[in-house]
């Protein structure tokens, strides 16, 4: 599939969360590829087309190693709000492009599934994501967000409302049915990661 046209698309990282239940930095993990979650991410957006390619840290957050050509975006002083400051940091940037907002720890991310998330947007639509394969339900970190969906955004955190897949549910997001199996299973624990990683 070909990778439209960049100067339409940017896509954004979620690299913020303090990996609590991982014990250790998420984004720093090294794939079985070779290269750490955060870089391999990142790879795959720039590959599917998006420029630029954002990475969004909590505020105080040490920039990674391997993040030097790479935007770097960070919440707001005291920020609290999960993930939903750092993709308006994102989005705010060029609000005229469409956004593909991705987690970090997505070891199983293949281009394929974002190229097919990016030639499915309709015109008009604030919101586009895959279905769980789990619960049926939005897969809010591995999705489409539009200018029309800053609004939205930003009256959820006005009124300090965290949750991007209730976002998603209340403004009937269209979902597409996932292309590879597994490919957005995230890993949060160290049992999660061997078992995504296994070869």
């Amino acid at each position: 599939m070909t990778a439209p046209a960049r100067t339409h698309l940017g896509g954004i990282v979620l690299a913020g969360g303090r990996s609590s239940r991982m014990g250790s930095e998420k984004a720093a993990l090294v794939h079985p590829d070779g290269r750490t979650l955060l870089r391999r991410t990142c790879e795959l957006l720039a590959a599917a087309g998006c420029d630029p390619v954002v990475i969004s840290l909590r505020h105080g957050q040490e920039i990674p190693a391997d993040a030097a050509d790479f935007t770097i975006v960070r919440d707001p002083v005291g920020a609290d709000t999960g993930p939903i400051a750092g993709m308006l940091a994102g989005i705010r940037l060029d609000p005229a492009k469409n956004w593909i907002v991705t987690a970090c720890d997505l070891p199983n991310l293949d281009r394929e599934t974002l190229e097919i998330l990016i030639a499915s947007k309709r015109p008009g639509e604030s919101f586009l994501a895959y279905r769980s394969e789990t619960d049926g339900l939005p897969e809010p970190l591995c999705a489409l967000y539009s200018s029309g969906s800053i609004p939205v955004l930003e009256d959820a955190l006005a009124n300090d409302f965290r949750c991007p897949r209730k976002i998603l549910i209340r403004n009937d997001c269209r979902l597409l049915d996932p292309v590879s199996p597994g490919a957005l299973a995230n890993a949060n624990t160290p049992d999660e990661w061997q078992a995504a990683t296994r070869p």
